[in-house]
């Protein structure tokens, strides 16, 4: 790797260069303390905080990391949806995530709804199944997942279709590493006339409501 493509890398990886930082404070610290020990105390117990700070942000990804493993594979099942009126109504699963089973170009598959996403995701078997194809690009989309950066492509999902709802030429990506999940993300729910959770029940109100999908 060169010096060009390390230091982009670097500081792509905020936690590495944190305690990178912290680490050469701890050390500049103990040489200054030979001539200055107030300002030599100071920079090395910067560099301890920073230490510090480092150790509880990798202790919180690796926590976030443990519960994408998790719901990644829904053993316990897919709560049934339902249409009521205009609304389609997701029920919260046992795992306290929402999931929902839709067609995707016309194979059923779970969702995992999630607002935290910007882009909506699918991995790459499921993008095979699906005979999703990929976008041209010049480079590949850089995706931080629970294993670390992976490098993912652009797709077009032509239909995704549940409950009273359809949406056409929907923008996804393949991202490697997501062990067969599907997520749904917020490009998919600003499509919608609304969207609220109400206690153990999300509830999802599209522009135009479509006949109910079958069963699946």
């Amino acid at each position: 790797m060169s010096l060009d493509q390390f230091v982009p890398y670097v500081l792509s990886q905020p936690l590495f260069t944190l305690a990178v930082m912290a680490i050469a404070a701890v050390v500049v610290g103990g040489l200054l303390r030979t001539f200055s020990p107030m300002l030599g105390g100071l920079v090395g117990t910067l560099g301890n905080i920073g230490l510090f700070a480092a150790l509880l942000l990798t202790v919180s990804q690796v926590i976030q990391g443990s519960h994408s493993v998790n719901f990644a594979s829904p053993a316990l099942g897919v709560p049934q949806q339902e249409v009521i009126g205009r609304e389609t109504r997701v029920p919260i699963a046992r795992d306290g995530h929402f999931w929902i089973r839709a067609n995707i170009n016309g194979v059923s598959q779970p969702f995992l709804v999630d607002t935290g996403a910007t882009l909506t995701a699918v991995s790459p078997e499921i993008a095979e199944q699906t005979n999703l194809q990929q976008r041209p690009m010049r480079e590949p989309i850089m995706m931080r997942t629970a294993n670390g950066t992976v490098s993912a492509e652009l797709a077009t999902i032509d239909e995704l279709r549940f409950g009273n709802i359809v949406a056409s030429n929907l923008d996804a990506v393949i991202a490697p590493g997501m062990e067969g999940t599907n997520v749904l993300g917020m490009n998919f729910l600003s499509r919608l006339a609304g969207w609220r959770v109400e206690g153990q029940t999300l509830i999802l109100t599209p522009h135009h409501p479509q006949t109910a999908a079958p069963e699946i």
